[in-house]
């Protein structure tokens, strides 16, 4: 399904540290709200599972940010190594360059913000919003890890969704641990016969939909 009305996607760059970082910048008229998105794992800002996702956040009104979180240069040491994948701190340090960025942008910068987190990008996503308590006000992880976002859980205020597939036992265990560890608004939502990457069919559009609901809910009462 298209965009009723695509707008064009911007590439923009943002300075995090002694870094730059590349991203994509979607506003559709009329937003009312901004997600931003935190990949993991060996993924990018071309991942084709969360460009799905943030296609139907634009249809449901809201803005998107895709960045990598990560240079090119670190890019292709991850790709021998898995260390910067699994540096959650590192992750979340860039996660929040962004969050700052963002909020910076003039008109776009006034839209209430959530997160997107995937994988790894899950906990960066729960660091920062636990760092920005003032400018994260949702987030959404998608078969993530955010128990290695730590002691940071028991200090995330934005309201929290985690969405795991019923077929992804380890991940599954896992978000029922950081469930109980998260103190403000939560909801897990299990999406039956899934797998870790929901590539079954209707999966995603379930992921999809989910989001959508929680970011719109949470995102407009901010407005």
């Amino acid at each position: 399904m298209r965009e009723p009305h695509p707008v064009p996607e911007a590439v923009v760059q943002l300075a995090a540290g002694n870094v730059l970082l590349e991203g994509n910048l979607v506003m559709p008229e009329g937003a009312v709200g901004m997600v931003l998105f935190a990949h993991g794992s060996g993924s990018s800002r071309h991942s084709p599972r969360n460009r799905v996702v943030a296609q139907a956040l634009r249809r449901a009104g809201l803005g998107t940010l895709l960045f990598d979180l990560l240079s090119a240069e670190e890019e292709s040491i991850d790709l021998r190594t898995t260390h910067f994948r699994f540096d959650i701190a590192l992750l979340a340090e860039r996660l929040v360059y962004a969050v700052d960025w963002m909020a910076k942008r003039g008109e776009a910068g006034k839209l209430p913000m959530g997160l997107f987190g995937a994988s790894t990008g899950a906990a960066a996503a729960l660091l920062a919003a636990a760092r920005r308590p003032e400018l994260v006000r949702a987030v959404v992880s998608r078969g993530g890890r955010p128990d290695l976002a730590g002691q940071a859980l028991a200090e995330v205020r934005a309201p929290t969704l985690l969405i795991v597939g019923g077929d992804d036992s380890p991940t599954l265990e896992l978000n029922q641990q950081a469930l109980g560890r998260l103190r403000f608004e939560k909801r897990l939502e299990i999406v039956p016969g899934a797998t870790h990457l929901f590539e079954e069919p209707g999966a995603l559009d379930e992921v999809s939909r989910l989001a959508g609901e929680w970011f719109q809910q949470k995102l407009k009462t901010e407005r």
